[in-house]
């Protein structure tokens, strides 16, 4: 079900995109993103901090892609977002000595520190390709393609490394299972 809240604003950007175009998109964006925050504190008394973040991000450059009447403000959005969460990573690893994929997901899955390490890395290094390359199809491509890249480029990048961050991880949970003897 979080996923389909998460993926509500976007599915909805790419379909008022295609019907009414970038300004009215970024309206409907901006207010499915209000109402999705407010579902979530309703339903749950919380909403994550990335979520307010990105409320506040959709905001700040929905509105002045509507303000403006520009549309390099909405384009840099997902860069500004991805740059902030591996800003994040980075910043809690170096400076607050805190790894915060292992706060995340510690109670979840056991891993050694080393694994958290380089998890911790691999989300920043993609987090921060994902801001370039979103910048790089915005700049060298026409809107509608920037658009259709968001939804189906964006989403289809970030599956991709889900599952081999899952297959890569496979290889180093740890389990509580005893180990039976075969008889002989």
């Amino acid at each position: 079900m979080k996923l389909l809240t998460d993926f509500l604003p976007i599915a909805l950007f790419f379909i008022t995109f295609k019907l009414a175009g970038i300004y009215v998109a970024t309206a409907v964006a901006i207010a499915a993103t209000l109402l999705q925050i407010g579902w979530l504190h309703f339903r749950h008394g919380k909403v994550e901090t990335m979520q307010w973040i990105s409320l506040i991000i959709i905001v700040l450059f929905g509105g002045a892609t509507l303000l403006f009447h520009d549309d390099m403000f909405i384009k840099w959005k997902p860069t500004v977002l991805y740059w902030l969460m591996g800003a994040a990573l980075i910043l809690g690893h170096l400076v607050m000595k805190r790894n915060f994929l292992r706060s995340l997901m510690g109670a979840q899955i056991e891993l050694p520190d080393a694994i958290w390490l380089r998890l911790l890395w691999a989300w920043s290094g993609f987090f921060v390709a994902m801001g370039v390359l979103n910048l790089w199809v915005a700049f060298n491509f026409d809107l509608d393609t920037w658009v259709s890249y968001k939804l189906f480029g964006g989403m289809g990048l970030m599956l991709v490394f889900v599952v081999a961050q899952a297959l890569y991880l496979s290889r180093h949970i740890k389990t509580d299972e005893p180990k039976t003897e075969e008889a002989p």
